[in-house]
């Protein structure tokens, strides 16, 4: 099947006992057992819940992983994952990562006494200077949060595998639909899925899948034990929005394009950061990976007071933290993703005080263009 066929039939819709098209809400926290000798497949909801289960082989099928897990956020999905190390076990991580993740990875996880070393992940060199004897994984996002920063997944599997450490990706400005890092070599892939995945900004939620059935099992026992699940209210949410993940990222990304265009010839933008742009440092790599741009750039503005009179501004773009729902969002990484990085860390790698992140929503492109323009040709 393709994609969106996939999306709506990959996982047999139709329930079998009573013919509903949609999948039914399994809300019970425990499952009655039959016999002492042979449990159920189902006990206790932590460990497994049907409406969940249906979720999660939906991830790992879109994916094209061996086992998908559903967790309560998306960093909870990342710390879960990251709890596949031990004290003394040392990561290399892209620099512009997301700041909840720098945050996990600078306080919780320093003070457990897993390190990690911030690289620019454009430059293979860099990260192959970084790997030291305990290194176990590289940690990835392309495009990166929020300079869209592109890496070449299949340069950097290449030397993971030279020196027999993890690829893992956060997939989540691509979803499924426009890039499958597991297909390119990488051994996991991270979401916040509150984003485009499920699409609608009501459901915080995470993921991660596994391309090997024995990695995913490591991560399932983890899912257990620590037990940041997602419930199943949310979870049929998330199976709800996934139905119309392809036409909700093909309009994102299209009028994401036309902004893109607009913003670019605006005075009072420095500097526009967006994959499908010809002179995007990264965009024949991107071309080579992904099969779209997407629906998230970011753009720097000429004055932190133009910065500020956009933001407060603008009536049609939310000014908010998050991303990938049906309305557009205007963030301030400076303040909400990557308010938990140090000033001078944010300035060493590029995110200033004038830098803006837009998710692109399903409103007409030229409505959120009108509405900016109100304050950028003052």
């Amino acid at each position: 099947m393709k994609f969106a066929t996939e999306l709506i039939h990959g996982l047999d819709p139709i329930d079998a006992q009573h013919g509903s098209v949609s999948h039914p809400i399994y809300l019970s926290s425990t499952f009655a057992q039959r016999s002492i000798d042979s449990f159920g497949r189902y006990d206790y909801a932590r460990s497994g819940n049907p409406t969940r289960e249906a979720l999660e082989e939906a991830i790992a099928g879109l994916e094209k992983g061996a086992v998908g897990l559903a967790f309560a956020s998306g960093i909870a999905a990342t710390a879960s994952t990251l709890l596949l190390f031990r004290p003394g076990d040392h990561l290399v991580v892209c620099e512009d990562v997301y700041g909840g993740t720098f945050r996990l990875l600078t306080t919780l996880f320093k003070g457990w006494g897993l390190e990690a070393t911030f690289v620019d992940a454009t430059d293979n060199d860099a990260i192959a200077a970084a790997i030291r004897p305990e290194t176990r994984a590289l940690y990835l996002e392309t495009p990166s949060n929020p300079l869209i920063k592109i890496t070449d997944l299949s340069t950097a599997v290449a030397l993971a595998k030279e020196h027999g450490i993890l690829t893992i990706v956060d997939n989540t400005f691509m979803t499924p639909y426009l890039q499958r890092p597991l297909e390119l070599g990488c051994d996991i892939v991270v979401h916040s899925g509150t984003k485009f995945l499920n699409g609608h900004s009501d459901v915080i939620c995470g993921f991660a899948v596994a391309k090997d059935a024995e990695l995913g099992q490591r991560l399932r026992f983890i899912q257990n034990a620590f037990g940041a699940v997602l419930g199943p209210q949310d979870c049929w949410l998330v199976l709800r929005g996934l139905k119309t993940l392809k036409v909700r990222m093909e309009e994102h990304q299209a009028s994401a394009r036309k902004i893109v265009a607009w913003l670019s010839e605006q005075k009072e933008v420095q500097r526009v950061y967006y994959p499908g742009l010809p002179d995007h440092p990264g965009y024949d790599i991107h071309n080579r990976q992904a099969s779209g741009p997407g629906g998230v750039l970011s753009f720097e503005l000429a004055s932190y007071d133009t910065t500020k009179r956009l933001l407060e501004g603008v009536k049609l773009a939310a000014f908010a933290v998050s991303l990938g729902g049906v309305e557009s969002i205007l963030s301030y990484p400076a303040k909400m993703s990557h308010a938990a990085m140090p000033p001078a860390e944010r300035e060493a790698r590029g995110i200033k005080d004038t830098l803006v992140r837009l998710s692109v929503g399903l409103e007409d492109p030229d409505d959120l263009i009108a509405d900016m323009a109100r304050f950028l040709n003052v």
